[in-house]
């Protein structure tokens, strides 16, 4: 078990087993209720698990709503908070979520608001869930097809990752989490950077090193800036275009959340050679590495004009000025570098004059 100091709360990696998971149950929430919330893929795969190896479990409520994006919305969350009533749930007890990144941003959400703070834990089950979505205290639903305009920063009383869960994932899935596993390397650790690409190319199992490796990256920025008033905006490389691209295809042809970031980094790179002194070689690698394993949906002048008006509007946004975190190098980011519209304009009809096509 590996034991990685958080911000008041316990981030431990390995078997849920051999975790703090049980006594915490046990020592904390003897009284409590619990309710688990998982959508029907966890529900299918891991629900049975944990009900059968933890006895604390035996009787929590559980809570299923449908997998994807499209479940991180004000309405879903208001149907679970009036099932939290039904089940007259109280501040006291706790809730677990077990699932990806939807599902600890969501549960998390629903948790931090219900009758004012609620307590949860997170038992990520997805590759990005573990290395980036449910470490740090956001938590969130969307706002039509605006990312996470909604939310809270609230950490969980612990965070459970056990890579067995991995072997649960289909490969759509598995490269979702590798979106957000470059990212890591690419604003912070080159070495990381190239050893993801490596592991990717070999088709190997994820170890735990190079897991624990990018759960660090991130540990370590959000317990220097928890609340996102500096140094955290590196983690958004990628996010601007990133999300524009997923909220405008969400109902289309919808991408999963790394597949889009992946593609935002790309075209976030392309930006950082125009703003922020990134070698155009260093870009064209970037590209080529990023682009044998992501393709873009095809950009129509409508989908473009679409995905601008997200990006004027992205949460990160002052003083009307859309600002960015860039890369000037492979392993280093800056943040809150203003972009123009026509540069976001030009990034655009450049990967649409490429015509990638989504596989």
């Amino acid at each position: 078990m590996r034991y990685i100091e958080a911000n008041g709360y316990s981030l431990e990696v390995g078997s849920l087993l051999d975790s703090s998971f049980a006594q915490l149950l046990e020592d904390k929430y003897a009284e409590s209720k619990k309710i688990i919330i998982v959508d029907e893929n966890t529900h299918e795969y891991c629900l049975e698990f944990l009900v059968a190896n933890f006895d604390a479990l035996s009787e929590a409520e559980v809570i299923q709503v449908p997998a994807g994006e499209d479940t991180k919305q004000i309405s879903m969350a208001t149907q679970v908070w009036e099932a939290l009533s039904d089940y007259e749930v109280s501040r006291y007890d706790v809730i677990i979520n077990v699932g990806g990144g939807v599902i600890t941003d969501f549960g998390g959400f629903v948790a931090s608001c219900y009758k004012r703070g609620c307590d949860f834990i997170n038992i990520p089950t997805s590759l990005l869930a573990m290395v980036d979505a449910s470490i740090g205290g956001k938590t969130g639903v969307n706002l039509g097809g605006y990312k996470n305009q909604l939310g809270v920063f609230s950490n969980p009383v612990g965070l459970y990752i056990d890579p067995e869960f991995l072997e649960t994932l289909p490969a759509k899935e598995l490269e979702s989490g590798f979106g957000e596993m470059l990212k890591h390397g690419l604003i912070a650790d080159e070495e990381l950077y190239r050893d993801v690409c490596a592991l990717m190319k070999s088709g190997e199992p994820i170890g735990e090193d190079v897991l624990i490796r990018c759960i660090e990256v991130k540990n370590k920025i959000v317990r220097e800036d928890p609340n996102e008033k500096g140094l955290r905006k590196i983690l958004n490389f990628g996010h601007t275009i990133g999300h524009a691209i997923e909220g405008h295809y969400l109902n289309s042809q919808p991408l999963t959340h790394g597949h889009a970031i992946a593609l935002g980094m790309v075209m976030e790179a392309y930006l950082s050679v125009k703003v922020n002194g990134l070698a155009q070689a260093m870009y064209l690698e970037i590209e080529a590495f990023i682009l044998d394993y992501y393709r873009f949906p095809k950009f129509s002048d409508e989908d473009i004009q679409a995905m601008l008006l997200l990006v004027q509007n992205d949460k990160k946004n002052r003083a009307g000025k859309v600002l960015c975190s860039l890369i000037p190098e492979i392993g280093r980011c800056t943040y809150d570098i203003p972009v123009r519209q026509e540069l976001f304009l030009e990034v655009f009809l450049h990967f649409k004059n490429q015509q990638l096509n989504l596989n």
